[in-house]
């Protein structure tokens, strides 16, 4: 079963990231607002990985001055996923 998740990111020009995870496997990955360039690039190098991967890779990547970035935001993301996965299971 393929689940989606619409995130509203913090601290970045993207303003939304939409995530469809099948078996914790990235299926597809798009970015609302921001850098075009960045976010196709992003979405090519870890559609097909697992989400416990991906999260390893970009978790607490910044963007210039700013503490967070598009990468960072995917993580977060993902991690808020994966809580709310351990949330259903021990409910």
């Amino acid at each position: 079963m393929t689940e989606q998740i619409n995130y509203s990111t913090v601290g970045t020009c993207c303003k939304r990231i939409h995530v469809e995870i099948e078996n914790d496997i990235l299926k597809n990955v798009d970015f609302i607002g921001g850098c075009d360039g960045n976010h196709k690039g992003i979405r090519n190098l870890v559609i097909g990985m697992n989400i416990n991967d991906v999260v390893a890779k970009l978790k607490g990547i910044t963007c210039g001055a700013r503490p967070t970035s598009c990468p960072d935001q995917l993580a977060v993301c993902l991690l808020s996923y994966l809580e709310s996965k351990k949330t259903e299971v021990s409910v």
